[in-house]
């Protein structure tokens, strides 16, 4: 009776290992698809952020030209006055 037993344990442990090693087999693929993701949302972050420096820094130079003017402008005044 006790080989028996011994005999199924011995089955559902071989069982659950394979099992566990589907599992195992199943995770690590989508640990790939999901690195993937991560891999392609980074590049796409790092375009976003290159892209917002471009439009600060013509933001920027804008601005600095508008201040320019307003300030000749503003000299130009007090000259006259």
């Amino acid at each position: 009776m006790k080989d028996n037993d011994l005999q199924k344990e011995l089955e559902k442990l071989k069982k659950q290992v394979e099992k566990t090693k589907q599992e195992r087999k199943n995770l690590i693929e989508a640990n790939k698809n999901l690195q993937d993701e991560v891999d392609s949302l980074w590049a796409m972050m790092d375009e976003m952020t290159k892209s917002d420096i471009e439009n600060w820094s013509h933001l920027l130079d804008q601005l600095k030209s508008d201040t320019i003017t307003k300030a000749l402008m503003v000299s130009k005044i007090k000259a006259e006055a």
